[in-house]
């Protein structure tokens, strides 16, 4: 892998950071009044002693986290993936070996203080907002997607602090924030993927009121934990009746040391990543919230997480993907030039470049939306406001809505692009790609994935229409927030175009009256959306700008829009049909 720091030496990440992130109201909405820092001032908690105490610390705290990790990360981790992707996972009789390389990865990325990213301080955490979270998550990724995904896992205490009783999380999140525990979501079992409502894995009491659960559960990431270092496996199982659907679910916390790893899959990619069978027999759950809340609360609250890190994993794939082809693409000679200088060669690579700008802002919009309604949200909590009223905050109702949108439109369109890019810079490769002498072999493998996993593309459509035809409606949130950001700019004709046949588009969809069609042509929806939320986003960032910066950004955002307005043409002929 290409070795450099993956935050200071990525000047897309760094403009982001410096010019296009609105750091005053993600601070704000994170932050509040700077309570933390008053809490260690007033009553010296270490646990708050990094907390800032103005805008200007809390930037320098992310930014110097970010560095460190970039640092880290980019030239002493990434030199070491090859060697621990060849040597894999080993399986024997119910336990998961880790090659001792990635154990000392982890132990490297904890030693430093970075692990506990998505934690509050309150526990032992970073203490730091979903956006930065995001990055980290990102520059983890661009050097192995599957560290991301252990990282993630580890993570995993964020449902236990939104959910769970206060004995359960001051027992379990702690230590967690100390990398003494890993964690699992055990929802898919082996006849139900994304059939969730219908699972059957069953939870009981028994004579002294103890849940036990009973079942199986498969493609569960870390459902074995993480070398010595055990899971608690957040497991969805009914507790009503056999047909009583997602009303019946409930979520308990399960020890990995209680279940059966009955096997792990042996994949295409992901090669350091366990994919595990986990055999639940009588095994003790403690149940988590209320019961009967499982998939239509809880579980749902941690996956629209959990697709936003997929999103940030694919994004860090996507950016190895396009360095490695560039430095090939440089250094490669062919007909008496380096292939750079090739047009179709070059198309490629501008194609990448552009994308991953388009990628990279949708991304951090998303992790946006979550930051200026998730925070305020917690705060009220705390303050003992019931949820209802919470509800009521019209803030918090604006931004959780586009949030619930946002996240299943930038999982999709993030890894079907990046799935794309490898795939292209696999080809500029040519025959030694498809060889494992290079880094793009493994890139190619391990982002197949992530259009797949935790909802593959087509779920994430179904997940996004409905919010998208209500929200763009005359009154809509999304049609409020994208007129909203574009009066902030002067919009190029162009995406005025876009924005045209999008309404066009969705008007010719509400009225299609046959309900086959109607799902089928979903998709061409959800795709045009998408093409003018990041042509929006792109003319935004060209107009932020300055100088050199602003006429290359403005060449990106020009090109875009063109293949968009193509794309969409072909969307309303669809539609139509």
């Amino acid at each position: 892998m290409i070795q450099n720091n993956y935050f200071s030496k990525n000047d897309d990440i760094l403009f982001h950071f410096n010019n296009l992130i609105d750091w005053k109201e993600i601070v704000s909405s994170y932050e509040g009044d700077f309570e933390d820092a008053k809490l260690y001032k007033e009553k010296g908690l270490e646990a708050y002693a990094m907390a800032p105490n103005n805008l200007e610390e809390a930037l320098e705290y992310y930014k110097s986290l970010l560095e460190s990790l970039g640092e880290l990360v980019g030239m002493e981790i990434s030199p070491i993936v090859k060697e621990m992707d060849e040597i894999g996972l080993k399986y024997d009789n119910g336990k998961v070996i880790f090659p001792k390389l990635m154990e000392e990865a982890i132990q490297k990325i904890n030693q430093a203080g970075l692990l506990p990213y998505s934690i509050s301080r309150q526990h032992g955490g970073l203490g730091i907002p979903v956006i930065v979270q995001t990055i980290m998550s990102e520059i983890v990724s661009r050097a192995d997607g599957a560290l991301g995904i252990t990282l993630g896992c580890m993570n995993l205490a964020e449902t236990v602090e939104k959910f769970g009783s206060t004995e359960m999380v001051e027992e379990y999140v702690p230590k967690m924030a100390a990398g003494e525990l890993c964690g699992a979501m055990a929802l898919t079992e082996p006849n139900y993927g994304s059939d969730l409502p219908n699972i059957q894995t069953k939870a009981v009491k028994d004579k002294d009121g103890n849940w036990k659960l009973t079942g199986t559960k498969r493609f569960i990431t870390h459902g074995c934990g993480f070398g010595n270092i055990p899971s608690i496996i957040l497991t969805l199982a009914r507790t009503g009746s056999p047909t009583s659907g997602a009303r019946g679910l409930s979520f308990f916390l399960v020890k990995s040391q209680d279940v059966h790893i009955a096997a792990i899959e042996k994949k295409m990619g992901l090669h350091l990543s366990p994919t595990c069978e986990v055999v639940y027999e009588n095994s003790p759950g403690i149940l988590i919230g209320n019961e009967g809340y499982g998939l239509v609360k809880y579980s749902m609250a941690m996956m629209n997480t959990a697709r936003l890190n997929i999103a940030a994993q694919a994004m860090g794939i996507a950016q190895a993907a396009y360095e490695e082809a560039r430095k090939y693409a440089s250094e490669r000679e062919q007909f008496g030039k380096t292939i750079q200088n090739i047009p179709a060669v070059n198309k490629m690579l501008k194609f990448m470049d552009r994308e991953i700008s388009g990628m990279r802002s949708v991304l951090y919009e998303a992790s946006r939306s979550i930051d200026l309604y998730l925070w305020r949200a917690e705060k009220l909590k705390h303050k003992g406001i019931e949820e209802k009223e919470i509800k009521k905050d019209e803030q918090i109702r604006r931004w959780e809505k586009l949030a619930s949108l946002f996240t299943p439109v930038t999982k999709y369109y993030i890894t079907e692009v990046a799935n794309k890019i490898a795939y292209d810079a696999l080809q500029i490769h040519g025959g030694s790609g498809y060889t494992e002498d290079y880094d793009i072999a493994k890139i190619y493998r391990d982002v197949r994935i992530t259009n797949i996993y935790e909802g593959t593309t087509q779920l994430q459509v179904v997940g996004a229409i409905g919010g998208i035809i209500s929200g763009m409606s005359s009154s809509g949130a999304v049609r409020n927030y994208l007129e909203e950001e574009a009066n902030k700019i002067s919009v190029s004709g162009e995406w005025s175009k876009l924005y045209k046949i999008l309404q066009e588009i969705i008007q010719n969809y509400t009225n299609t009256k046959d309900a086959f069609f109607k799902d089928s042509i979903a998709f061409e929806v959800v795709e045009s959306f998408a093409r003018v939320w990041i042509g929006l986003l792109m003319e935004r960032n060209a107009n932020i700008a300055q100088g050199s910066a602003r006429e290359s950004l403005k060449v990106l955002s020009v090109d875009y829009n063109k293949e968009s307005l193509a794309i969409l043409s072909s969307n309303l002929v669809r539609v139509a049909a």
